[in-house]
């Protein structure tokens, strides 16, 4: 059995996007998860990016983790 670590980074870089520290900040800053909005529905989001989260947090894949962490992120209020 194969173990798993991802973390931010590696998420970031799994969804296409820009994974430095720098990049990662802002887009915990420009984007917001309101309510009880699930993060995989989230607008910002593009469709193979929202199945890949929906799939990850559904199947509990060693993503789960950091999806989460991400959704936490983008939850906070300052």
């Amino acid at each position: 059995m194969e173990l798993f670590s991802h973390n931010l980074t590696s998420l970031f870089e799994q969804l296409g996007l820009d994974s430095s520290p720098q990049a990662i900040n802002l887009f915990v800053t420009e984007h917001k998860l309101r309510g009880g909005e699930n993060l995989h529905d989230a607008t910002f989001w593009q469709p193979s990016q929202q199945r890949f989260l929906s799939e990850a947090l559904n199947e509990d894949a060693d993503w789960a983790e950091a999806i989460d962490l991400l959704d936490t992120l983008l939850r906070k209020t300052h």
